[in-house]
């Protein structure tokens, strides 16, 4: 992402991003006045109340669409979990990239990005998914820089994307996620990604905790869990942390105000 923008000389130039917190200089001042930018307001159908944003403060998170979760060679490929569900939202997630891109907001991709030994990971984090204390469990993959821990190719990030590497549950506890939201000035957050009703759900709450508005995009998420694991968690954001929107709705309000 683009943080410093050249001017030609008695003209101002932009130190920081434009769209969020930014200087503009010149030779003999530095204007730290922030202006505020248009509203971009857009309406959006969704549960439980139709809702209204400001894209100029909006992102998308996605959140754990990495090869070991979602690729059948990866991680969870391997112990014979299904992924029919995961690999269902490839399509819904594509569709509102596209539309995110169009309006340029940014994009956030959350993802398990552990130490390579694994020195910030406690036994209490690594033991549900390691129960008899042998074989590949959760300290074992998702490595920073591994094939495990990128994406999926079918989601190809692009280099404007921001990334956030974390190793808890929630993207929130100890990364930079709050500050670089808070850098680029936005308020309204969508997510995405797997799994809803942990990695999300736990990411979605501590935002909402943080004060951002929260937005599960209901189609473009999915879990290994039980059913009724999704349903509780849909009815949960509704209930108390925010709204869930379908993919479709969120691109035709995207798509609207291009138009207008």
């Amino acid at each position: 992402m683009s943080t410093e923008t050249n001017a030609p000389t008695g003209e101002a130039s932009v130190l920081g991003d434009r769209r969020g917190d930014h200087y503009r200089l010149r030779a003999d001042l530095v204007d730290m006045t922030r202006p505020a930018l248009p509203v971009q307001r857009a309406e959006i159908a969704a549960q439980p109340e139709r809702i209204a944003v400001d894209l100029g403060k909006t992102a998308l998170i996605i959140i754990d669409m990495q090869n070991d979760f979602c690729s059948r060679e990866g991680w969870l490929g391997s112990l014979g979990v299904d992924l029919s569900g995961t690999r269902k939202i490839f399509d819904p997630i594509n569709a509102v990239l596209g539309a995110v891109r169009s309006r340029r907001l940014p994009v956030i991709w959350v993802n398990w990005g552990v130490r390579a030994d694994r020195a910030n990971l406690p036994a209490g984090v690594r033991y549900p998914f390691n129960r008899v204390g042998c074989g590949v469990g959760l300290g074992d993959v998702l490595q920073k820089g591994s094939w495990g821990a990128a994406v999926v190719k079918e989601l190809a990030a692009l280099p404007d994307d921001l990334h956030v590497d974390k190793h808890r549950i929630s993207g929130f506890w100890d990364t930079p996620l709050d500050s670089i939201l808070r850098a680029l000035q936005v308020k309204t957050l969508f997510f995405a990604g797997v799994n809803t009703d942990h990695c999300v759900l736990a990411t979605l709450i501590d935002a909402s905790f943080q004060g951002y508005d929260t937005v599960l995009l209901e189609d473009c998420t999915a879990t290994s869990s039980p059913d009724f694991c999704l349903q509780a968690t849909l009815h949960n954001v509704r209930f108390c942390f925010g709204f869930t929107v379908r993919h479709e709705d969120f691109v035709s309000a995207l798509r609207a105000g291009q138009e207008a």
